[in-house]
């Protein structure tokens, strides 16, 4: 392992794990371990591309306020490298979010501002919006549901891990939708190299944006924000699947008592959506998703 000089220099280069035990014989299923960033998800990419952005641009100096509207892995994320590079952090985000989320926010000096669990997403971005306009310049919004660094992160860190990983087949990309910043950006550049690569976007059943029904509050935190978010290129996206619940929660709770790996509920519905796709598929095939991030902050839940 090299010496680095920050905690964000630690970010990314995940392993791909093979889940053998879950896909039909003959039949290859990928998952990063996205889990495994230094903040504990795959929202330590695109915050990182963000800031590293805002900065360059002359957005971001010192004593600057960062704010955002998060279900609570880009909070957390924000939360890290603001206390890395010296900035404050403000994170809005819906009362249902796991009580972890929230302690691992103050731990890392984060202030957290709650709002109700009937407007899902939508309602913490209106307060974070309600906040930037009392804050004016002294903050900077990362506005990572439409923000371009978002998806140019995946384009630029996970798509290149993934197919350094895979070589030349990949037939199958499977990921859940959030922001629609890794699905996207993964896609997009994948997409360069195998042209007729299958994307499948996985969102609850309870918040089904692309079907254009109404939002429910759910369990599979971390996705299915209600709308259809500003960074997602639906020109990208072949199918999209819905995941109830129970299906998002027993899988993962199947990948930690089986296969030793402890990650949260969205992990569990992207497993659970490319196990079906598996199940369609010929022999000599590969599917890849996304094992999002660390069960840990979900064990209250």
């Amino acid at each position: 392992m090299a010496i680095v000089n920050r905690i964000s220099d630690c970010i990314g280069q995940t392993p791909l794990i093979r889940l053998s035990k879950l896909a039909p014989s003959g039949v290859e299923l990928l998952a990063k371990a996205d889990y495994l960033n230094p903040g504990g998800s795959i929202k330590d990419r695109p915050v990182r591309e963000i800031l590293d952005a805002a900065e360059a641009r002359g957005q971001l100096r010192p004593g600057a306020v960062i704010l955002e509207a998060t279900s609570g892995n880009t909070g957390i994320s924000l939360a890290m490298l603001a206390a890395e590079r010296g900035y404050s952090c403000v994170v809005c985000m819906p009362e249902d979010m796991s009580l972890e989320r929230r302690k691992i926010l103050k731990a890392y000096g984060a202030r957290v501002e709650l709002t109700p669990k009937e407007a899902g997403m939508a309602g913490a971005v209106s307060r974070a919006r309600e906040l930037k306009a009392l804050l004016g310049e002294a903050a900077l919004m990362t506005w990572q549901f439409e923000n371009p660094d978002n998806p140019a992160a995946h384009e630029k860190t996970t798509a290149r891990e993934i197919l350094a990983d895979v070589g030349d087949r990949l037939d199958v990309l499977v990921g859940g939708v959030g922001t629609g910043g890794t699905i996207t950006g993964t896609a997009r550049a994948l997409k360069a190299y195998f042209p007729q690569l299958r994307v499948v976007a996985v969102e609850p059943s309870k918040a089904r944006a692309f079907a254009s029904q109404p939002f429910a509050p759910h369990a599979i935190q971390g996705i299915g924000a209600g709308f259809v978010p500003m960074v997602v290129d639906r020109s990208l996206i072949t199918t999209v699947m819905a995941v109830h619940d129970d299906d998002a929660l027993q899988t993962a709770a199947a990948l930690a008592h089986n296969h030793g790996m402890l990650v949260g509920p969205s992990s569990g519905a992207n497993v659970w959506a490319a196990q079906q796709i598996c199940a369609s598929l010929a022999a000599g095939s590969r599917v890849v998703t996304f094992l999002c991030d660390s069960g840990e902050r979900y064990l209250s839940a």
